[in-house]
């Protein structure tokens, strides 16, 4: 419990300090199981399309975001799944998605939403079949860094104050604390240019992440060696975009592209745009 109110009020400081600085100075989700994955089609050209494995963030689940995303890739005739992230923290979900891709056989395409694109970088490392990397309004850490440290970079995030704690007990006994977002807070924060019919489903629906995930340090930077792509959402209030365009940019990323007006949840408001990029992604690779 005191490393997790310690990380929140790390995250708080660091986000507080660096707004100063500026200012004195800017179809339901397919889920699978090992050995499940859907058959792979064929372009024209009579080579198989990858499989899209889609994998989401914190506070939502793969149903709630990736729903439209994987409609329009569906139609297009790519084999998708949008496993459950666990949210327990890059030290285990990593690893998680990970034995999941190795069941995979073919060529994959990886996109990743929010922390669901720090999982991916971790995740990828040393899979062969990982042919490219999609950040959607994502986290892209280097090694050794921490998302905590990534999200104080730049002002502009409203997560920290919008931040419920709920403390868990293990089944080992341990215990820690899951964050969820604040029902007045979500639909600012998280998913502004949705209707709220939209987001209080959103809201009530969204899946907790231990707030071990902004303090475990990522051990792999698969995007050193794997083509990636990045979707920058301009007016996120989670990520902030001047964040989103650092990592990308850092991260040399092949294409990058920009929706303005969109919130964090530019995969819901904007689906057939990031559906683009992954297919782009997959036309870039081949």
């Amino acid at each position: 419990m005191q490393r997790t109110r310690t990380a929140r009020r790390a995250l708080i400081a660091a986000t507080a300090a660096t707004a100063a600085t500026a200012a004195a100075v800017l179809t339901t989700a397919a889920t699978a199981a090992p050995g499940t994955a859907p058959q792979a089609t064929k372009d024209a050209q009579g080579a198989a399309k990858p499989t899209v494995v889609l994998v989401h963030g914190g506070f939502a689940d793969a149903s709630a975001i990736w729903n439209d995303v994987i409609k329009r890739l569906q139609r297009d005739g790519y084999p998708v799944i949008a496993p459950a992230n666990p949210l327990r923290g890059l030290s285990s979900d990593a690893p998680y998605l990970a034995g999941l891709l190795k069941s995979i056989k073919g060529p994959l395409i990886l996109a990743g939403h929010s922390y669901g694109g720090a999982v991916i970088t971790n995740a990828a490392a040393g899979n062969p079949n990982v042919k490219a990397l999609v950040y959607v309004a994502a986290f892209v850490p280097d090694e050794g860094e921490q998302l905590i440290g990534l999200l104080g970079k730049y002002p502009g995030s409203e997560i920290p104050d919008a931040i419920n704690e709920v403390p868990f007990t293990g089944p080992d006994g341990t215990t820690g604390t899951d964050i969820y977002l604040k029902a007045d807070k979500f639909r600012s924060a998280f998913a502004a240019d949705l209707p709220r019919s939209v987001t209080d489903v959103m809201h009530a629906t969204q899946r907790p992440a231990a707030a071990t995930h902004l303090t475990d340090p990522t051990r792999a930077a698969a995007w050193r060696d794997i083509p990636s792509w990045g979707l920058v959402a301009a007016a996120d209030k989670a990520i902030p975009p001047a964040l989103q365009r650092w990592e990308y940019d850092r991260a040399n990323t092949r294409g990058q592209i920009e929706v303005r007006g969109a919130s964090h949840s530019v995969m819901v408001s904007h689906p057939g745009t990031v559906e683009k990029l992954i297919e782009a992604a997959d036309r870039t690779t081949r």
